[in-house]
């Protein structure tokens, strides 16, 4: 049967859309021989052929040549098959050709439904290989619309190729106090992609450490190119951040790499974090020294470690002491994040 319209309309589909034209062709296949089964009750097999030359699109439902037909759908008896070919034989199989005007009628109710489903699944495909590639990487949204009543802000996605998708960014992935408004172009971190049945739910988030991580490999080059290392990040979203870097290269300074030419990487990071503090600190394979060094920007006199286990106990001067722990504990918290260790800070006249 001549199926010009479908084939032009696939040739069409690929072109503008990049959709491939044996994925939609694939689809149709599956929809029409579905068709037919549901049609013919008992019918099993069901062939059909692609002539892409000549545009045409031919079904044949395959049936076993036996002696004595018990299933109709799925056997033909060896007379029947002989009167077809001399050469057919019990145990062989024959194509029927479906007459056109009955794969017409299949094809008709079909083919409409089956390219726009299969358009929508295609279209699926590719935005999930599009964003799935970009997991953990940084991308800039359009704030489209603010759900009044939870807060949540709705944003279009354009990948690198130009495939666009909606994100939702959830409340408890919005820095608390940041407040966006709709237009407003803004940089979130892709953390997954999901499949789900309306599509690919991309997962973002403003709040994700690795949302810092990914803006300072942008900002440093150092970062980029592997130099500067960046070790481990704790965080407190609009507050403040704490980033252990190192470098293998003794000529560089991982801490000035990072703050730059009087202070214009990092500044251009907490201005793109709405202000959020960011505490640079040299890492060290020396844990004692590590942890010294996280708890800045306090002074330490000692750290010693537990025997057994990721535990120590930190001495610093008695003015020291509110500066070691923080507002609300906050410097204290995010040191032992950072290091890995549960850290009891004690000052300087402290006796047991």
């Amino acid at each position: 049967m001549k199926c010009e319209e479908i084939f032009a309309a696939l040739a069409m589909l690929e072109k503008e859309r990049g959709i491939p034209q044996n994925f939609m062709m694939g689809k149709i296949i599956q929809a029409l021989t579905t068709a037919y089964k549901r049609d013919h009750e008992g019918v099993e097999n069901v062939i059909v052929d692609v002539d892409e030359e000549r545009h045409e699109l031919k079904m044949f439902v395959q049936k076993e040549i036996v002696e004595e037909v018990e299933f109709p759908g799925t056997q033909i008896s060896l007379a029947e098959a002989k009167a077809l070919s001399a050469k057919n034989e019990v145990g062989g199989m024959v194509n029927l050709p479906v007459k056109n005007v009955e794969f017409g009628r299949i094809a008709a109710g079909n083919g409409k439904q089956v390219i726009i489903q299969g358009l929508r699944e295609a279209e699926h495909g590719m935005v999930y290989d599009e964003f799935n590639s970009k997991q953990h990487e940084i991308l800039t949204g359009t704030v489209t619309r603010i759900d009044p009543r939870y807060g949540n802000v709705h944003l279009r996605i354009v990948g690198p190729s130009g495939e666009s998708t909606e994100a939702v960014l959830p409340v408890n992935e919005q820095v608390q106090g940041e407040e966006l408004v709709e237009g407003q172009m803004v940089k979130v971190y892709l953390v997954e992609v999901r499949r789900s049945t309306r599509g690919p739910q991309v997962v973002i988030s403003r709040t994700h450490p690795g949302l810092v991580k990914r803006l300072f490999e942008l900002e440093v080059p150092e970062i980029f190119d592997g130099t500067v290392e960046i070790r481990s990040i704790s965080r407190e979203p609009g507050n403040r951040t704490k980033m252990a870097v190192w470098s293998a290269d003794e000529n560089v300074d991982p801490i000035g790499a990072c703050v730059g030419p009087r202070g214009q990487r990092v500044n251009a990071i907490v201005d793109e974090l709405q202000g959020e503090k960011i505490d640079i600190i040299k890492y060290s394979e020396d844990p004692a020294e590590f942890i010294a060094a996280a708890l800045a920007p306090a002074d330490v006199v000692s750290v010693q470690l537990a025997d057994e286990g990721k535990a120590c106990r930190v001495v610093v001067p008695d003015d020291q002491l509110s500066l070691a722990i923080g507002k609300e504990g906050q410097n204290a918290r995010l040191a032992a994040r950072l290091t890995g260790y549960k850290i009891d800070i004690k000052p300087a006249s402290y006796q047991e």
